[in-house]
């Protein structure tokens, strides 16, 4: 059984966020959330919704279809994240210049599924 979460116009670059995302794909929803817990980055904050979100997501799924969930046995299948649409801005510089500034947003995705 799988589900996913998706967040869309998270306002953190994607970069960043790929360091988070790296951390977690591919282990156990527990060590997960332990893991997103612990780490100094900003952006743990929102994957860690993400991830909440994807757990309880394959919840109301196991209720609909009359099965059995075990949330022990949820591992993160996986997790991308991808860019969203920018925000531009613009920067006074020298001689009356205006130099860009693109705040860029991303889009998560997380899916989760039980080891068989």
């Amino acid at each position: 059984m799988e589900a996913r979460a998706i967040q869309r116009s998270v306002r953190q670059s994607p970069r960043k966020m790929r360091l988070v995302v790296d951390l977690v794909r591919g282990k156990q929803v527990n060590d997960a959330f332990a893991i997103l817990k612990f780490s100094k980055k900003g952006a743990a904050k929102q994957i860690s919704k993400v991830l909440l979100s994807a757990v309880a997501n394959a919840r109301v799924h196991a209720d609909k279809v009359q099965e059995r969930l075990d949330e022990d046995t949820l591992y993160v299948k996986t997790a991308t994240v991808d860019g969203g649409a920018s925000l531009k801005r613009f920067m006074p510089a020298a001689m009356g210049r205006a130099t860009p500034i693109r705040k860029r947003t991303s889009h998560v995705t997380i899916v989760v599924a039980t080891k068989e």
